[in-house]
């Protein structure tokens, strides 16, 4: 009654007006406090980081170890005159690179090694479409004829290049005896021993050795092909090379250019196989970077000269790698987006 009279007389009330929620009989909800940040709160952002630590950390170390400190270790010894043995006190700064890009050995090895490199996928790549493409359909004993084309690449390099060098040799070789028995010429020092086909006979036993790896990538791609689109185009009346031609091999992109970007990185660091048949021979024509750098490292004892030859092949295979896929690889990002739709976008 007091606080209607003197809203009457045109007064305020003493006490503060009650809230409209409390008016209409409703329960205000006050907002909760915080929750204080204790032990038990940061235990399990602590428990999930010890887990990442004890599954990196392993890996992390094996790294280290194993890449990234022989890098180390590599470009040091490059700026050294030292043949493994002593004390490395001849710092020679940069000699020992200006040495390996002048000198004519290395300077044909790596141009032995563009030639693996190119002709690898050259070779490989239609070579082991086709097959794939072939191998993908309903055929019998498709199972063990994917089996065999994928034997070569479970064998070891060691094994695989000791059967092709007897298999090369001359005179008792199995090619030699093949060539005589139809009454073709052979060779006098046999093709791993003749300059003219040495880095040939190399290059047949790298594509054998090698092909199978890039059938069962191209096999895993197809695999992932949905038939429905095989299908469809088929119902529209395409033939089977067409729908290979506009349906499938688009498809594969992905896949093809991981293999390219594989097979091109190993044939710039190939070195087992290449040693095994010629040792870089006859007359240093099959020679590549890294049979380059093995021989002037272990059998001449010039360690500065290989590291610097070494430090060089990685730069060498970095920028290919990064390279390629900066300009090629990227496009298969999830979040790549075409240049014309960039453009698109900004108008």
């Amino acid at each position: 009654m007091a606080d209607e009279a003197t809203a009457r007389r045109g007064g305020t009330a003493s006490t503060a007006t009650p809230n409209p929620t409390e008016a209409a009989g409703s329960t205000q909800v006050l907002p909760a406090a915080p929750a204080r940040a204790g032990r038990r709160g940061t235990r399990p952002g602590l428990r999930k980081g010890l887990e990442i630590a004890f599954f990196v950390t392993p890996a992390l170390v094996v790294f280290l170890g194993f890449v990234v400190w022989p890098v180390v270790k590599a470009i040091q010894y490059s700026l050294y005159n030292w043949r493994g043995y002593g004390p490395m006190d001849n710092f020679v700064g940069t000699d020992n690179f200006e040495y390996v890009l002048g000198n004519e050995v290395f300077q044909g090895a790596l141009w032995h090694n563009l030639i693996i490199v190119v002709l690898s996928i050259a070779i490989q790549l239609p070579l082991g479409l086709a097959i794939a493409l072939l191998l993908n359909r309903k055929i019998r004993g498709r199972n063990l004829l994917r089996t065999l084309v994928f034997v070569p690449w479970v064998l070891s390099e060691v094994v695989a290049g000791v059967i092709w060098r007897q298999m090369l040799q001359a005179r008792y070789g199995l090619l030699d005896t093949l060539l005589d028995s139809v009454g073709l010429p052979t060779t006098q020092q046999g093709f791993l021993g003749d300059t003219r086909y040495a880095l040939g006979a190399v290059m047949v036993v790298l594509t054998w050795k090698y092909l199978g790896l890039a059938i069962v990538l191209f096999l895993a791609g197809l695999a992932g092909v949905p038939e429905e689109l095989n299908e469809a185009a088929q119902i529209d009346g395409a033939s089977w090379w067409q729908i290979q031609r506009r349906v499938t091999i688009p498809l594969l992109g992905p896949t093809v250019r991981t293999w390219i970007f594989l097979s091109m990185i190993g044939s710039i660091q190939v070195f087992d196989m290449v040693w095994i048949l010629t040792q870089g021979g006859p007359a240093e024509s099959t020679n590549t970077m890294a049979t380059f750098l093995y021989s002037w490292g272990v059998d001449r004892n010039l360690i500065g000269v290989a590291s610097a030859a070494s430090v060089i092949m990685f730069v060498i295979a970095l920028v290919f790698a990064l390279t390629y896929q900066r300009f090629v690889l990227r496009r298969d990002a999830i979040d790549y987006v075409p240049r014309k739709a960039r453009k698109a976008a900004t108008r």
